[in-house]
């Protein structure tokens, strides 16, 4: 039985990579962070199947002491702060997280588990403000955000660590990926959930940014087959992995409430609040590479992992509301 460590095993990506990981027949290990609270909503229907341990990205000793005592054969670096608004105003904690974190991890596993294979969580993100389109694995970073920057960091000290110390180290850069288990604060949910929330009277508007910004949305599900693909390849390497089609906020917008019979129109308001100090306008894969060299492709379309979402909203908020 081949063992996993996952750092972020809470998030929307690890509770989906520790489903996939246990049906594939592993030992999977998540870490978490101790806390007075558990937040385990994602992983609660896993509880009993995964076993959790005490560690701190921030906190160099218990990393390389869980790697040590749990030998894992693959460690996935999920772990970060993920929240590109949220980076700009804790910039610093950002880049402890989501920079620095993945140095850590790279320590831990380079003293105390050397021949494990080891998977750091890239973000289209660092593309920022593209220099083409659409973006593949040699396309340059020009990241627009705190966060965009630290994961540029992230992605080139797995790079360095690699070519450096002879590890197994891959970096997936991973283009925007959604399921109902996405975070309300991230737009994608944001918009089913209040066109969930408007079609029960819960609520009357939805306040948004720049709704011409347009990003490659697929279905988190699929994208964790990706990073294992990564992991079992005979050389590592870093891919790209995205639907190579491109939505705007307002089609996105259009597709959620069209779900619920509504038009956005009436209810989607620009809020200036809601602008990037350095907007993003463009995001869109070339996921050749990964097709060819690991024969992954996404299976969920755009209009079906909306609907995927509004339905999970629905029925979380039904109770509350009126039909």
């Amino acid at each position: 039985m081949p063992t996993a460590l996952v750092t972020g095993i809470t998030g929307q990506d690890g509770s989906y990579l520790a489903e996939f990981l246990l049906d594939k027949g592993y030992r999977v290990i998540g870490i978490v962070r101790r806390s007075s609270t558990t937040p385990y909503e994602r992983i609660a229907h896993l509880i009993d199947r995964v076993e959790l341990l005490s560690a701190d990205l921030l906190d160099q000793t218990s990393l390389t002491d869980v790697v040590g005592d749990t030998q894992p054969d693959e460690v996935y670096n999920l772990a970060a702060q993920s929240f590109v608004q949220t980076s700009w105003s804790q910039p610093v904690l950002t880049g402890e997280f989501t920079a620095l974190g993945v140095t850590r991890m790279l320590e831990a596993v380079k003293k105390a588990a050397p021949k494990a294979r080891f998977y750091q969580a890239s973000s289209s993100e660092m593309f920022g403000k593209v220099v083409e389109s659409p973006q593949s694995e040699t396309t340059p970073f020009y990241p627009r955000s705190p966060y965009g920057v630290a994961k540029v960091y992230g992605h080139w000290i797995t790079v360095n660590y690699r070519e450096s110390f002879g590890l197994y180290a891959v970096s997936g850069i991973l283009f925007n990926h959604e399921s109902p288990r996405r975070g309300l604060e991230f737009v994608t949910r944001k918009v089913t959930d209040a066109a969930a929330r408007i079609k029960l009277g819960l609520a009357h508007e939805l306040r948004l940014g720049n709704l011409d910004a347009r990003r490659d949305w697929g279905y988190a599900g699929d994208y964790v087959d990706a990073m294992w693909r990564m992991l079992q390849q005979d050389v590592p390497d870093d891919y790209v992995v995205g639907t190579g089609k491109t939505w705007s906020v307002r089609q996105l917008c259009e597709t959620a409430f069209a779900c619920v019979g509504l038009d956005y129109r009436d209810y989607v308001v620009q809020d200036p609040r809601f602008f990037r100090p350095a907007e993003v306008d463009l995001l869109v894969a070339n996921p050749a590479k990964a097709a060819r060299q690991l024969g992954w492709e996404p299976k969920v379309g755009f209009a079906e992992l909306i609907e995927m979402m509004v339905r999970a909203d629905m029925d979380r908020h039904a109770p509350l509301g009126r039909k």
